[in-house]
This record gives structure tokens, sequence and C-alpha cells, in this order.
């Protein structure tokens, strides 16, 4: 590793693109880092008054895993497959990144689970509930390829993990379209806005991330010109991925990656904490139904999906 690191490094001076990349992902955590803490304290300060505590420190714990977890990931970028990263540490070993990615992901995807299951609840949507219902195990799904992907260096695996966030994420935006009708301003307004930026994400996954692996996928497996060396087991993987870890500074071989872990550390971290401050209002949200609705629902409230709901409103869809 150590020849490896000498033979392909050079120094991350701030006359080198990649040190103010890197310095502006830093700059981001930090401050994605403080405003989950300020959120924490506001939150705990005021839970007397938004009701549901145990839930809403739920989710600050879930975002708490996503905020920290990207944050860890942008202050040691690294790119899996590739092997490759900007700092000559054991915290740059692939298999402590991608474990801490995994844990990340997945309570994001909790998050809005949760967010789903309590408006389709409140609201008596079907569409919706099942949305919440399908989002975490269709993230699993996309993690174990994303994990198959960094262990045998086969970029199909990622392809396929995009494509599965891509499925979740459309669910996501069909069980938010279900609400636009049971809410009035300005809950339909932060609907719309989510479904935009679900759907920004969309087009990106679709006209940039995935086409990006397929083409690597296919330039490895099927140009005459390359070989399939590098492809390995994934027991073989598992070895590699913990031990060895490549330090370079071109920006060459970074310049593929800096388009998604910019958005990823940032936009999406964002969302987590948009998240949490949209629960803590659930409580408050049938004084906003279009339809006549009790004023005592509570976020708090645990709901059986089957029962019969006191929210008077739409035939379920």
């Amino acid at each position: 590793m150590s020849l490896e690191w000498r033979a392909r490094s050079r120094s991350l001076a701030w006359s080198n693109p990649l040190a103010w990349w890197w310095g502006l992902l830093a700059l981001v955590s930090s401050a994605n880092i403080a405003a989950w803490f300020l959120l924490y304290g506001y939150l705990e300060g005021a839970r007397s008054i938004l009701g549901g505590a145990s839930d809403t420190e739920l989710m600050l714990f879930l975002s708490a895993a996503y905020v920290f977890g990207c944050a860890f990931r942008s202050f040691l970028p690294r790119a899996d497959v590739q092997r490759i990263c900007l700092f000559d540490t054991w915290l740059s070993s692939v298999t402590v990144g991608r474990s801490v990615a995994t844990v990340a992901e997945i309570c994001f995807a909790a998050q809005w689970a949760i967010i789903l299951y309590q408006l389709g609840t409140m609201t008596g949507a079907d569409t919706t509930l099942t949305a919440a219902w399908l989002i975490v195990p269709l993230i699993l799904v996309a993690e174990c390829f994303s994990w198959l992907a960094v262990l045998t260096k086969n970029y199909l695996g990622n392809a396929i993990e995009n494509s599965i966030w891509a499925v979740s994420f459309f669910i996501v935006a069909v069980g938010l379209c279900r609400l636009l009708p049971e809410f009035a301003l300005p809950v339909d307004v932060v609907l719309v806005i989510a479904i935009i930026g679900i759907a920004g994400y969309l087009v990106f996954l679709a006209t940039i991330d995935v086409p990006m692996y397929l083409a690597r996928w296919r330039s490895k497996n099927f140009d005459k010109s390359s070989d399939r060396v590098g492809l390995l087991s994934p027991l073989e993987g598992l070895r590699d991925a913990s031990v060895r870890w490549v330090v370079t500074h071109d920006i060459a071989e970074w310049k593929d990656e800096i388009a998604w872990m910019s958005l990823y550390f940032s936009a999406a971290v964002w969302a987590s904490l948009a998240l949490c401050v949209c629960y803590s209002f659930t409580g408050h949200l049938s004084r906003y139904r279009t339809e006549a609705t009790p004023a005592t629902w509570s976020a708090s409230a645990s709901p059986v999906v089957g029962e019969p709901h006191p929210v008077v409103g739409a035939p379920s869809r």
C-alpha cells in the first residue's frame, strides 16, 4: 500500500482544485452538524408544545446517523470500487466507509418511512402507507447490491443499486402526491417542494449517475482493450477492501465522483434535517386538512393500519 501511495499521491495543496472541493465539503458538513445540534436543542426544548417527544427523538437519532455519517464521508472522501481516497489512514478503508454509509442510508430511508406512515395513517391514504412499508426493504436490497459492487469491483452492482434508489423515491413521490388533495396551505406547498426535489433527484440518477456506472461496467466487461483482471470474488474483495486504499490527488480520477458526492453530502443531509422539522409538526396538521378532522390527533399516537380512523376523509386509494 505504501509503494502505491508514493506512486500516485500528490500534495493536496490549495492550488489543487480537489483541495477546494474537499474544503467546501468539510465546511458544509460542519455546518450540517451544527444545524443538527441546534435542531436537537430546539425540539427538545419545545417538546411539551410539539408533543410526541419519544417519536421526535427517534427521528433526531435517525437523522444524526445520516448527518454524522455523511460528515465522516465528507472529511475522508473515497471511491469504493476504485479503492481511492484523499488521506492515508485506516479510516479511509473501504470497509469502514461503506459500513458507515450503509447504516446512514438505512436510517435515512427509515426517516422517510416514518413520515409517510404517519401522514398515511392520518389521512387514511393506503397508497402512502404502501410507500412507507416498501422503502426500507427496497433500500436494504440496494445496500446488498452496493456491497456486491464494492467487494467484486463490478460496476453493474452500483448501477442496480442506484436504480433501486430511483424506484424507491419514485414510490415516495407517488405517496406524497396522494397526500396533495388532503392538505391546504402551507402543507401542500411543502409537499410540492418535496416532490420537486425528488423529481430532480430522479433526473440526476437517470441521466448522470446510473449511466456513469453502466458505462464503466461496459468498459470493463466488453471493451476488448480492457481486461477483467480487476474483478474479484466476494471473499477476495472483502480482504482487498479492508487492507488496500490508494491515496490520489489527481482530479482526473475524482472528476466523476465530485457531482454526486457534492449533492449527496449537502442536499440529501438537508432533507434529513427537514424531515425532523416536518415530523415535529405532524401533531398540528389536522388544522390544515382540506376536510373536517378532529383536533386531537398527535404524532405520538400509534394507530394500527386497518382499524377505524377518526379522520373523516376521502376514500383511500
